[in-house]
């Protein structure tokens, strides 16, 4: 496999914005209430950003048609991948996501995680027809605090429920502010506003983390937006 067939299936999969999947679960593990073991978050951590990833790359193979009018940059337009290729690629990343939850402490995870799988399906197949989809994109994001958190501890966390919360209304404000830059009300704008709000999950994390647990852990939440927005550079992450 070719440097620029990695990148093509690296640029489906959004691989720029893990970090803030990666906060996401440390945030979820952190404030589970259960004791930090870095093997189940590494286990976690290593499921949610095949759970990310595959909701990306499904993303993109329901919207090829789409796509090739308005992103024909991205892999599948732009032929770099196939459809068949993209939906293979899809359901391993799925199947892996899923099988990786049975080795946390909390085999609950597995239910949970297919409910994140479930909110996934959904909003990829409605999401270009549904204004009100970008609950359910909001949801998801959610649901990696529900995930993290039930594998570690059997439960969701108050704290978890707090953070999980907090994200929830940052993902809607970031689909909000994307909807209305779509329609050329942010053309005025001299950054990538969308960019930075996705680089800021993180940093939203670490506030939380610092917050409520110590302040140590908002280097957590800089690092992963400093990653990020690193990320961005190569690899586009909107």
């Amino acid at each position: 496999m070719s440097m620029r067939t990695v990148k093509s299936y690296l640029a489906l999969c959004r691989v720029s914005n893990l970090p803030t999947v990666w906060t996401n679960v440390l945030a979820g593990v952190v404030l589970s209430g259960a004791p930090f073991s870095l093997p189940h978050f590494i286990t976690l951590t290593l499921s949610l950003s095949f759970f990310y990833s595959g909701g990306m790359c499904l993303n993109d193979i329901l919207d090829a048609k789409t796509d090739m009018g308005k992103k024909p940059f991205r892999p599948i337009p732009s032929q770099k991948i196939s459809i068949n290729s993209a939906v293979l690629f899809t359901i391993a990343l799925f199947t892996i996501a899923l099988l990786l939850l049975v080795f946390v402490p909390h085999r609950e995870a597995v239910y949970a995680g297919l409910l994140l799988l479930t909110f996934i399906l959904i909003y990829d197949k409605f999401h270009k027809g549904h204004p009100l989809s970008v609950i359910l994109m909001a949801a998801c994001r959610s649901m990696v605090f529900v995930v993290a958190s039930i594998a570690v501890a059997g439960t969701v966390g108050k704290l978890a429920a707090i953070a999980g919360a907090l994200q929830f209304i940052y993902v809607l404000a970031i689909s909000i502010v994307a909807r209305y830059e779509n329609k050329g009300g942010m053309g005025g704008y001299s950054f990538p506003v969308i960019p930075v709000m996705l680089a800021c999950i993180s940093l939203l994390d670490g506030v939380v983390m610092a917050v409520l647990i110590s302040p140590a852990w908002l280097t957590a939440g800089i690092t992963g937006t400093t990653l990020t927005m690193l990320g961005q550079k190569y690899i586009r992450g909107d």
